[in-house]
């Protein structure tokens, strides 16, 4: 079956929250249980989030992947600038993340298969993708943030040429579902240059 890579529409919304459900390990439903309002489900808080323009986690910043014109799987990613005025998260559970970036890099802040899509090199297409937008943008390179416990996220995105440059631990919360370290992994673009 044909896999075709597409911009996302404001219409994905609500395919975008559920593959961060599954990528994030439960972060995101953190972060919505944060934000809803009265008795809106955390999936209702998500595709609300992603149906924004003009912000980091906004579809507009995601590529979608869809065979048979079904969503089976999506990249969501944004540059990471430093800004100077930046407050760090007082969150308990998000504070230790605040030094876990690379200014100047594309973040990849998701990239999720539904069941029966992985293992399929589509997550190495979507890093592709995610490597002419970083030269597109001009950026130096490519982040991301992986959890120990996904040993074989961790592996894969190693084989791509991302290596482990920072963590902090987990702090434990009934909706994270991972414990232990956080890494701050990192592709430089200058080692893909100096290769080619």
């Amino acid at each position: 079956m044909t896999v075709i890579f597409r911009p996302a529409l404001r219409s994905d919304a609500r395919e975008i929250a559920r593959l961060f459900q599954i990528s994030s390990e439960g972060a995101s439903d953190y972060i919505w249980s944060q934000l809803a309002e009265g008795a809106e489900s955390l999936l209702d808080v998500g595709a609300r989030r992603y149906a924004r323009e003009g912000v980091d986690f906004s579809y507009e910043n995601c590529l979608m992947a869809e065979a048979d014109g079904q969503v089976i799987g999506m990249l969501h990613s944004y540059p990471m600038l430093h800004d100077p005025d930046a407050t760090p998260s007082t969150d308990p559970v998000l504070a230790p993340y605040a030094d876990l970036e690379i200014p100047d890099t594309l973040y990849i802040s998701s990239l999720a298969l539904h069941e029966g899509w992985r293992n399929q090199g589509l997550g190495a297409r979507f890093l592709e993708h995610a490597r002419q937008r970083c030269r597109a943008l001009r950026l130096k390179g490519l982040s991301l943030i992986d959890y120990a416990m996904n040993s074989g996220a961790c592996r894969f995105y190693q084989r791509h040429g991302f290596t482990i440059v920072g963590e902090c631990q987990i702090v434990p919360h009934p909706l994270i579902r991972v414990t232990g370290a956080a890494y701050l992994m990192h592709w430089p673009l200058v080692a893909d240059v100096a290769n080619a």
